[in-house]
């Protein structure tokens, strides 16, 4: 009973994989006559039209340039955040952890219009660097709480022998720490990897010029007001999908490791 049920969830996962990847290499008069079934030739004129005409490649950029910065900055500022608040405990430490974990809780949306406010107070509006700091302080909660708790996990022995030998701080932090983080770093960059890539509510917000488009913006805008290629939107989320399927294969065994050592221990 148990493996059939898993062979049913794997059919449900995998059937939407499957009719996205077919679809996009069928011509868009085929997807209307064969929907669900495989393609009769592989046709890559999706992909093609995609890649040389639909500037794939500049949207591919900038997704790869917002994920990419935004984890940098979590990751760091998240760590540090968490080795001061987990190893040098200060009055308010407590309710400044909360504050930050709260944030897991409270929907940024909510913040839409104040966001917006404030990226065209600061000169970033329509900027890829205003995507950047929404997906910072998006992400920034769940990495200190993930980073918190396993840093917690640390013996202070190993710390108190370090300084023993002459480490400061930032070395300390740098060559003891770090490496003893690396699975739960790995959990926070796939867990935020995921939703940064596919954000479209804030691109849409706070994006216009078809220069800095991400991936998830320029896929919506292939939807026609009359008519709808569906072969190249399916060729996009196939496209768009190859990253997020690589990153977690990459890193599953860290990420399943990072959170069952960090945060559910903690």
């Amino acid at each position: 009973m148990y493996y059939l049920a898993m062979f049913v969830y794997f059919i449900v996962i995998m059937y939407p994989l499957y009719l996205m990847v077919v679809t996009s290499l069928k011509p868009n008069a085929e997807i209307f006559k064969n929907p669900l079934g495989p393609p009769r030739s592989f046709y890559l004129g999706n992909f093609i039209t995609l890649i040389s005409r639909a500037n794939f490649n500049l949207y591919f950029l900038n997704s790869l340039v917002v994920v990419f910065v935004s984890l940098f900055c979590i990751i760091i500022f998240s760590s540090l955040a968490a080795f001061i608040l987990a190893k040098h405990g200060f009055k308010g430490s407590t309710f400044l952890y909360s504050f930050f974990v709260a944030g897991l809780i409270i929907p940024i949306r909510l913040g839409t219009i104040s966001i917006l406010k404030m990226m065209i107070g600061f000169g970033l509006h329509d900027t890829l660097g205003s995507v950047i700091l929404v997906s910072i302080a998006t992400g920034i909660p769940f990495g200190i709480f993930i980073l918190t708790d396993f840093i917690r996990m640390i013996p202070d022995d190993l710390m108190h022998a370090a300084r023993i030998d002459g480490y400061s701080e930032p070395k300390i932090f740098s060559r003891i720490i770090i490496p003893l983080l690396l699975p739960a770093i790995a959990s926070v960059a796939v867990v935020n990897f995921i939703p940064i890539w596919n954000d479209f509510w804030f691109p849409l917000i706070l994006l216009k010029s078809q220069s800095v488009r991400t991936v998830p913006l320029a896929t919506a805008l292939l939807f026609g007001q009359f008519s709808t290629n569906y072969g190249h939107v399916f060729a996009m989320l196939t496209m768009a999908s190859v990253p997020v399927v690589i990153t977690y294969l990459i890193f599953s065994r860290w990420f399943l490791k990072g959170l069952t050592e960090g945060g559910l221990k903690g």
